[in-house]
């Protein structure tokens, strides 16, 4: 398994042969709703279109995750499979292999990985967008995704899971509290399905970030405070702190074979 971090939620995940672009943005600024007054999120420079993309899988249909000028620069050809929302925004970009994956539904990619959507983060009172369960089928490692700290109970069904990539410390509003949940949620998970490896995500890597909202955004936690709290729990979770735009092997030891059955 090789991972390559691309900044922010976006990722490169090789897995069973298969490359997997996991909510890109790598091209132009970020800005929710055209407000750049409030929140835009800056590159210092695009990052390169990964090649030989074998499909694009979307956990929600923000724009930090469904990202339209990324998307616009990506082949409509590559198949693409993401939560309800953000199946919509690629239909409508004229993407031509579109799945919707509902929870707990899976995608076959190529026998080679399985896909399964698991309840994700809530965006808005009634919707639940997706976390993804990754299997990569010779092997039977599993890779788990969720970028906003919200975990679904039902993972204990299919532990243990051996890479957990998900945010570890918190990013807070005042009144609002936490946006990212990561300081306590990512413990939990980790108690849940005693990963060998987690990776955070959400956090800035190459990018600068201006607006009304940035300056009340705070951080709360550090990498070097979840590694002291796994180790208080007794638990040998290796936590990695990837580098933007370096590719790098996920070293994991073969455990129990996890099942996706519903």
């Amino acid at each position: 398994m090789y991972l390559t971090w691309l900044d922010s939620n976006s990722w490169l995940i090789e897995i069973g042969g298969q490359k997997i672009l996991v909510d890109p943005w790598l091209v132009g600024s970020l800005v929710f709703g055209n407000q750049e007054w409030l929140f835009k999120g800056s590159r210092k420079s695009d990052r390169q279109i990964p090649e030989n993309i074998d499909l694009i899988l979307l956990s929600q249909g923000l724009e930090d995750h469904a990202h339209p000028a990324t998307l616009k620069q990506l082949n409509r050809n590559i198949p693409v499979v993401g939560s309800p929302n953000a199946a919509k925004v690629v239909q409508e970009l004229g993407y031509q292999q579109v799945k919707a994956l509902t929870h707990c539904e899976i995608f076959n990619l190529n026998n080679s990985v399985e896909i399964k959507a698991v309840p994700g983060s809530s965006i808005g009172p009634t919707t639940v967008e997706n976390g993804y369960l990754l299997k990569e089928l010779e092997s039977g490692f599993t890779l788990y995704y969720e970028p906003h700290g919200s975990h679904s109970p039902t993972l204990k069904e299919v532990a243990p899971i051996d890479v957990v990539i998900t945010p570890i410390i918190d990013l807070a509003l005042p009144l609002v509290g936490s946006i990212i949940k990561g300081t306590k949620s990512a413990l939990e998970v980790a108690q849940m399905v005693k990963p060998q490896v987690m990776l955070p995500t959400a956090a800035g890597g190459d990018i600068e970030y201006d607006g009304l909202l940035v300056k009340f955004l705070k951080d709360i936690g550090t990498t070097q405070e979840f590694r002291a709290k796994l180790a208080e729990n007794n638990l040998a979770t290796k936590v990695l702190e990837p580098k933007p735009g370096i590719r790098f092997e996920v070293l994991l030891e073969r455990r129990v074979a996890n099942s996706f059955a519903a």
